[in-house]
Order: C-alpha cells, then sequence, then structure tokens
C-alpha cells in the first residue's frame, strides 16, 4: 500500500488530517518536531490519538534538518506528501523571524527536494489567507496578485508558493497550494482567539480584543478543511489547458500547479464570532477592546469557487455550531 507523508502531524490540522487518512485505511507516515511555540502535552495528546491507529508510524524530526529529510524521503518514498509543518502566527514573527526563515523557507525547500528525489504523485502543501496582507477588494480571489505582506509570516507563505511553483515547472511535481482561512475547532491551537478567549472567560478574566471587534475573519472549521485537504489530495494538480501566459493567473500555471482557498465563506465580525462563544459557555465576556495590532489584516474573505469546482468544496459548519463543538472540546479536555 502506498504511504502519505504528514509533515506537521501534531499540529491543529496535521493531527485531524493524518487522523483521516487512517481512517480511509491508509498508510500514514507523520513527522513534527514538537517545538514549544505552544504547550508541548497538547501536541504529544494530538499524537496518541494517531499513535492508537492502526498504519500510522512517527518520526520525531525538524523538517529544516536537510539530511534527515533526504534520509526519510529515501526511506519511506512516499506516494503523496502533505505539507503542514510551518512556523505559525503572524504576530510571533515580528519577534523571531529567523524561526519562520527555517521552518518556512529552508524546511520547505527540504521537502520540496524530497519530492523531486521520490518523484511524489501529488504534493499539498499549506499556504495563508494572510499573503493577501494588503489587498482590500473582498472576498480574496487566487486570480488577484498577493505582492504586498503585511507580516513576515505572510512573506514566507508567498515566498513558498513561488517556490513550489519552480518544482513543479521544472521536475512536473504535480503541487497543489491551499490557503487555510482562519481555522479553527476541536484540539485548536492555543495562540489562536478562540482558545485563549476561551481559556480567560473560564478563568474570570477580560479578554483582549483586537481592532475593537471590527475585524472581519472567514472563520473556516476544522471538518471542513479536512474535508477539503482530502478531496484536494486525491487530485493530484494538472496544467491549466486555457493557461495564458500574456495574462497569467497566479492560482494556475502551464505547469502541473494550482493554488486554491479554502475558507468558511461566511466572514464573520469579531464581536459576533464573540457573542458564539459567550452563548457556547453561558458567560458574557469582560472585553478590552483594543486597537488593530501589528501585522494583523483587517479583513479576511474566501472566494472559494475555484475549489469549489474542481473537488466539489462545499463548508458546511456554520460558526454558532463549530464554536460550541470546540467549547465542548474545551471542556473534557481541560476539566475544571
Amino acid at each position: 500500500m502506498s504511504t502519505t507523508l504528514v509533515t506537521g502531524c501534531a499540529g491543529f490540522i496535521g493531527m485531524h488530517c493524518a487522523q483521516a487518512l487512517l481512517a480511509q485505511g491508509e498508510q500514514v507516515v507523520g513527522i513534527d518536531n514538537l517545538n514549544a511555540y505552544y504547550d508541548v502535552a497538547l501536541k504529544e495528546a494530538r499524537l496518541a490519538r494517531l499513535a492508537a491507529q492502526p498504519g500510522f508510524a512517527f518520526e520525531r524530526m525538524d523538517v529544516a534538518d536537510r539530511a534527515a529529510m533526504a534520509a526519510l524521503f529515501a526511506r519511506v518514498r512516499p506516494a503523496r506528501v502533505l505539507h503542514l509543518a510551518a512556523q505559525a502566527g503572524v504576530r510571533y514573527s515580528i519577534d523571531a523571524p529567523d524561526e519562520y526563515t527555517d521552518a518556512n523557507l529552508l524546511g520547505f525547500a527540504n521537502v520540496l527536494q524530497g519530492c523531486r528525489a521520490a518523484q511524489v504523485a501529488h504534493l499539498v502543501f499549506a499556504s495563508s489567507s494572510s499573503v493577501y496582507g494588503g489587498n482590500t477588494r473582498v472576498p480574496f480571489s487566487e486570480r488577484d496578485a498577493v505582492d504586498h505582506p503585511i507580516s513576515y509570516y505572510a512573506a514566507t507563505k508567498k515566498a513558498g508558493e513561488v517556490m513550489a511553483h519552480s518544482y513543479a515547472h521544472l521536475y512536473r511535481i504535480p503541487t497543489t497550494g491551499l490557503r487555510f482561512f482562519t481555522v479553527y475547532g476541536p484540539w485548536g491551537r492555543p495562540d489562536m482567539a478562540l482558545f485563549k478567549f476561551t481559556r480567560a472567560m473560564l478563568a474570570g478574566e477580560p479578554i483582549d480584543v483586537y481592532g475593537e471587534g471590527r475585524l472581519v475573519r472567514d472563520f473556516t472549521y476544522i471538518d471542513d478543511i479536512v474535508a477539503g485537504v482530502l478531496r484536494v489530495l486525491a487530485k493530484p494538480a494538472t496544467p491549466d489547458a486555457g493557461y495564458d501566459a500574456a495574462a497569467p493567473a497566479p492560482g494556475t500555471s502551464s505547469a502541473p500547479y494550482r493554488l486554491f482557498n479554502i475558507g468558511g465563506g461566511a466572514p464573520t465580525l469579531l464581536r459576533d464570532y464573540i457573542a458564539a462563544l459567550e452563548s457556547a459557555l453561558g458567560i458574557e465576556a469582560v472585553k478590552r477592546l483594543l486597537p488593530i495590532q501589528p501585522g494583523d489584516m483587517h479583513t479576511t474573505a474566501a472566494d472559494t469557487t475555484a475549489l469549489a469546482a474542481w473537488v466539489g468544496f462545499t463548508p458546511a459548519t456554520p460558526v454558532r455550531e463549530g464554536v460550541a463543538r470546540f467549547v465542548r472540546w474545551y471542556r473534557e479536555f481541560y476539566p475544571s
């Protein structure tokens, strides 16, 4: 049976995707460096869920380790690669840019070289809605230029898209990039707003509401993300027969390369997101209204028509339901 390599398998999206692949009876090799950017115990708990399923093998490894990655690809020779390992977080990239250079640039270069050596059938990699940066026209479309990132994190994600295209063009590696829009849900990241708000509200502490609650995000529930990722993984990118080199569209290519937005399709005010959390917890938040932070985007909204046409992606989870599911998980995982 062929093997899928999942990088960042101890991460939020990585665990859920690896779990879904295993549920389909596939063989999964997962790698993660278990860094301390956030609670390692949470990452280990995610790994424990994967280890309980047949067909899963884990190797602790840093994608920035060139020799280790080359040896891994030579040994495993995966048929497909789902590359989710990255240094996440817009705000942290302001303080620790070297972490992003190592993980998101050097690490991705090592993944690309491994895919070339193993001649993988399909590489799917995580990009981000943050690449749209200073764009103000919404919803964001893959047809739009993304040349004005407003954080170093976004710049590394844009660079990854360009690096991946070069490998797809030179070595004909079928490659698909997915621009994720604010993913949330059970087992989520502690540095994300929903997790931080929930923890603070249950402790009776105020919450910091940046942009005074007027920021807009295209929140995307994890189950919808997983369904979309698995459909994309099963459909290798192909050259676009209608690609026009005189008027190039960033989302397609004459190479076997595609880029897609993957978002919830219902942009939501941050204050309405908080209201959904207040309803799920039965607690009214004490809010500290603060200005928008450096590197943050005011609005994100995904045009997902291209992904819907490609694999039939249709997000199905309303924000209020997704938030309620997160709260149920949080109370079970962190009993008071």
